[in-house]
């Protein structure tokens, strides 16, 4: 009995004792537990399902990731956290750019970039050239007063090129750092060869446009009409909304994680949102910055020459192998001979010159079509070329689409459909904003299908990082398709240059587009697609840059295309 006793008390001691501090440790978690629990529900917007997109049906808050910085968003997944980061730093890493100059407040043009004053000068190349060979050329930039810069930044692009032969390639500029650059050329023709070098901005002016992406992502607007009954309204909509005591409808996809957001109406419901258009544009340049960006004077202008500004090349010599050169960068994709281009890579380019030899090479096939309005122009490019190719009206919009053409006896069908926002186009109904990730996920794909992407443009005015979310879930998508439809064609389009205004150049200058297009290409490498290069087919060629290049240009990006699906 002494013995049970003594257990009973011992129990009990240990459990008055540490019992205590058990209970303590549960009550301390519970707590913990619960704030996080408030946390959360005090931080995250009970969500409205309709037509597979989260809307935030939330009164008198913003959306927690615009409290703190209204362009920054959480990632969609624990995997994607951890699996995007260290690419996407790899990807910022790849579009790194020269540091450039701080703008002070009330500065002058002098010290800054001048084409008038610059000069580039055709190197020795050891008494002649030949086909083969690399033609190099030295740029030295200067400021309004004639002087030397001592750092880099500009932006400079280069071609090479001969009207009469209709000849032209793409330069590759390599930046010194220290007011100097180079230009690399292969020589891929015989005859006359003539460089041309433009400075599209200066250092000093792509100080700006950095700055602009960083503090004004939002300075092109986007807005949206609610409507129930006899009752409207029209809100603002973005990316990147900028925060303010107005209650937000959060309209983030729940496939894609893509995020966009707009002000909630005031009498009105989140789900009553019935179309997306373009809004407004704000310039918000300080005093004196337009100075950076006119046509004729600093914006894309010819850099003279010292010198001669074309060379002989001669025919490659029998048993010679090319000259090496430790300054060239990576070649380019083709170039221009008697104005049709040339593939330098393992798909050679064939021409369709006829409806007839389109068609032949389309039978059977389904292409569809994804992007902006420059894939909107190889549409309207196939529906023109092939007179029984019969548009089937789909009462959509002229400008977003979707769009539908059909051959019946040749059983070819083509599609258009523009991306998802951000997206620049006219009222576009909200039950036609799809993104191009879920679309792949809907394509059955096969050797019988073609899928054709663009996407570039109306992402210029955003931070970067953005793009890359994007592209990343395009890619998750053609991976997904290609993996259970190996034989499908995946093509895509790269961006390209254009003619600049001052507005074109704020929103959409060839600067953003430049970074952009490093990023598609870094993002794409290794994928089982195949690369369009717009940049190189507009650059190349002897017609002014335009953001919808001419005719004769899309035909040739056509024959590309034609010839990725036909290449026998």
């Amino acid at each position: 009995m002494k013995v049970r006793a003594l257990k009973q008390r011992t129990i009990s001691i240990f459990f008055s004792k540490y019992g205590i501090i058990f209970l303590i440790l549960v009550g301390f978690i519970i707590i913990i537990i619960t704030i996080i629990i408030i946390i959360l529900l005090h931080d995250t917007d009970l969500p409205e399902f309709h037509h597979g997109i989260k809307r935030n049906s939330s009164e008198g808050k913003s959306h927690p990731d615009l409290q703190s910085n209204f362009c920054s968003f959480q990632p969609y997944s624990v995997e994607e956290a951890l699996g995007e980061a260290v690419e996407e730093r790899r990807l910022l890493d790849s579009v790194t750019w020269p540091e450039t100059p701080l703008i002070p407040v009330n500065f002058t043009l002098k010290q800054t970039s001048d084409p008038a004053h610059s000069t580039f000068t055709i190197l020795p190349g050891g008494g002649e050239w030949r086909v083969g060979d690399h033609l190099k050329v030295i740029i030295q930039v200067k400021d309004f007063e004639g002087h030397p810069k001592t750092s880099g930044g500009d932006f400079i692009v280069a071609r090479l090129h001969n009207p009469k032969l209709g000849a032209g390639v793409a330069g590759q500029v390599l930046d010194h750092v220290n007011g100097s650059y180079s230009a690399v050329f292969p020589l891929l023709w015989n005859g006359s060869a003539e460089v041309q070098v433009t400075l599209v901005h200066s250092s000093e002016a792509v100080t700006v446009l950095r700055r602009l992406s960083t503090e004004q992502p939002d300075r092109i607007h986007f807005k949206s009409l609610f409507r129930s009954g006899s009752e409207s309204e029209t809100t603002t909509c973005n990316i990147c909304l900028r925060p303010n005591n107005q209650p937000i409808c959060n309209y983030t996809d729940l496939r894609t994680g893509e995020p966009w957001f707009c002000f909630k109406p005031k009498n009105l419901s989140c789900h009553t949102r019935i179309n997306h258009s373009k809004g407004g544009y704000k310039e918000n340049l300080r005093k004196n910055e337009k100075e950076l960006f006119q046509s004729c004077v600093n914006m894309k202008v010819s850099i003279q020459a010292v010198g001669s500004t074309s060379i002989l090349v001669l025919p490659k010599k029998e048993g010679n192998n090319e000259k090496k050169d430790s300054i060239v960068t990576p070649g380019p994709f083709g170039y221009y001979y008697q104005q049709m281009w040339q593939a330098l890579g393992d798909t050679p380019v064939h021409q369709f010159n006829s409806p007839s030899a389109i068609t032949e090479c389309l039978k059977g096939k389904v292409i569809h079509l994804y992007g902006d309005s420059t894939i909107r122009q190889w549409f309207d490019h196939l529906r023109k070329a092939l007179p029984d190719l019969k548009e089937f009206d789909l009462h959509s919009s002229k400008q977003s689409g979707p769009f539908m053409t059909l051959d019946y006896p040749n059983n070819i069908m083509v599609t258009y459909r523009c991306h998802g926002p951000p997206i620049r186009f006219g009222d576009v109904p909200t039950s036609q904003l799809r993104y191009i990730a879920n679309e792949l996920d809907d394509v059955v794909g096969g050797s019988n299908t073609v899928v054709v992407i663009g996407i570039w443009s109306h992402f210029s005015t955003f931070p970067i990082d953005i793009y890359i979310r994007r592209l990343q879930t395009i890619r998750r998508a053609v991976i997904g398709l290609l993996d259970r439809a190996p034989g499908t064609l995946v093509i895509i389009r790269t961006a390209n240059l254009k003619h600049l205004t001052l507005h074109e150049t704020l929103t959409n200058s060839d600067w953003y587009s430049l970074q952009r297009d490093k990023v598609l290409r870094a993002i794409f490498k290794g994928i089982s697609v195949h690369l369009v290069d717009a940049w190189e087919m507009v650059l190349a060629h002897h017609l002014p840059h335009n953001l919808h290049p001419q005719p004769p240009i899309i035909k040739n990006m056509i024959n590309v295309v034609l010839s990725y699906i036909c290449p026998k």
